[in-house]
């Protein structure tokens, strides 16, 4: 009984303390300053290339900040963080139709806490003109407005995964986010792309989709800005022989 009134004592003590220290944790709270917001970060350059090395090999891919700057840089985000240091394309779509490669690969954080940033606001290809074409670098996601840290690069040109503003379908209207697009090392994708899949492995659409052994990005790293591409020579007009009287 002695052990049970102890108790209620210290519940009852602790109940008063709370009361007591509620308002002065108020006004300590309201006596600091407020934070100032911070400040939005700089727009991605128009054009960028990042070098994924892979268990595979090397694929370097070229973001089109100028045209996609939300999905590019997110993208620049997970790199510079070294977020996407040690994830693995899981994913390999093989599509039934079509001549192969015919499909896409699938890579990124897979919802792990430990690497994910927030989602990010969707890009539909009717507003950047980005079109999945074969080595397109384009959002993986579930709902518009849900993409984070997985993508995926296109083996071939899947133009139904481009926005369809006339659909009355809203998935077929918003599409999925094409962002940059593969300038070396689609020998690496196909490689990839052929890799052994599991029978068993994977949810819903995804089953037997997955990897059965996942291919492992090791470094995703910027490379420094290419030198600008020389004008083409314009052809001297050629001069019309004079006339001889």
């Amino acid at each position: 009984m002695a052990a049970a009134g102890e108790l209620r004592h210290d519940r009852a003590m602790a109940s008063r303390f709370a009361l007591i220290a509620a308002p002065l944790l108020l006004a300590l709270t309201a006596a600091k300053p407020a934070p100032r917001p911070a400040a939005p970060p700089p727009p991605p350059p128009d054009r960028v290339d990042v070098l994924l090395t892979t268990e595979l090999g090397p694929i370097t891919v070229e973001l089109d900040g100028k045209h996609a700057p939300v999905s590019t840089a997110n993208f620049l985000r997970y790199v510079d963080q070294k977020r996407f240091d040690g994830i693995v394309f899981y994913r390999v779509m093989r599509l039934p139709w079509g001549t192969p490669p015919n499909g896409l690969i699938q890579a990124g954080t897979r919802g792990d806490p430990r690497r994910a940033l927030p989602p990010i606001a969707h890009e539909p290809t009717s507003q950047t003109g980005i079109l999945h074409t074969a080595g397109t670098l384009s959002m993986a996601r579930n709902a518009p407005g849900t993409a984070a840290g997985d993508f995926s690069i296109l083996l071939s040109d899947l133009t139904g995964l481009d926005a369809d503003p006339a659909s009355a379908n809203p998935e077929l209207q918003a599409g999925f986010a094409a962002f940059g697009h593969v300038v070396a090392g689609m020998d690496t994708v196909r490689r990839i792309y052929d890799a052994p899949l599991s029978a068993t492995l994977g949810q819903g659409v995804m089953k037997g989709q997955m990897l059965e052994k996942p291919v492992r990005i090791l470094t995703a790293r910027r490379l420094p800005p290419r030198p600008p591409t020389p004008p083409v020579p314009t052809p001297p007009v050629p001069t019309p022989p004079s006339s001889v009287p």
